[in-house]
């Protein structure tokens, strides 16, 4: 098995609040993050795809699929947006950085199979996705392959409270 990583950049912002928290308490958890003005951050997305180099092509998967992917399925909805406001999907979800690597691998794992597994005679996998928040903060979410039945439970338990 080889696998590839690609790596995006985009700048969003958010404000790290609880409604099932008091004010006090959302301070007290988030600090400086629960500024009511919101804050941003430069983000670098990482995602990695594990397969079999195909005979043919010498590729496990085609880059400009999963290039586009990326674009029409995470970069249109979160680069240059607040978070809070513009994204629908944490309308009800705190916007941490753990929960955009959980939505980002959701997405991505949704739209897959449309536009990247068997491109090109490819037979890959989504296996990582990683967001660097900070100098000092990333985030990581490992998927093992759907053939082990053994997909992070976590990242659907968040998506089925939502």
């Amino acid at each position: 098995m080889t696998s590839l990583t690609r790596r995006y950049r985009f700048s969003a912002s958010h404000r790290l609040h609880s409604e099932a928290l008091s004010a006090a308490d959302n301070q007290r958890l988030y600090g400086k993050c629960n500024n009511p003005h919101g804050h941003g951050h430069d983000y670098i997305l990482e995602v990695t795809a594990t397969g079999r180099v195909g005979e043919a092509n010498g590729l496990i998967l085609s880059r400009r699929r999963l290039d586009r992917l990326v674009e029409d399925k995470i970069l249109c909805c979160f680069a240059n947006r607040n978070l809070n406001a513009d994204a629908p999907d944490f309308a009800q979800l705190v916007p941490t950085t753990e929960n955009l690597a959980l939505v980002i691998t959701r997405l991505l794992k949704e739209s897959w199979a449309d536009y990247v597994a068997g491109s090109d005679g490819a037979c890959s996998h989504l296996s990582r996705v990683h967001i660097q928040e900070t100098g000092r903060n990333g985030f990581e979410v490992l998927i093992p392959d759907s053939n082990s039945r053994n997909l992070s439970s976590q990242v659907e338990d968040t998506y089925a409270q939502s």
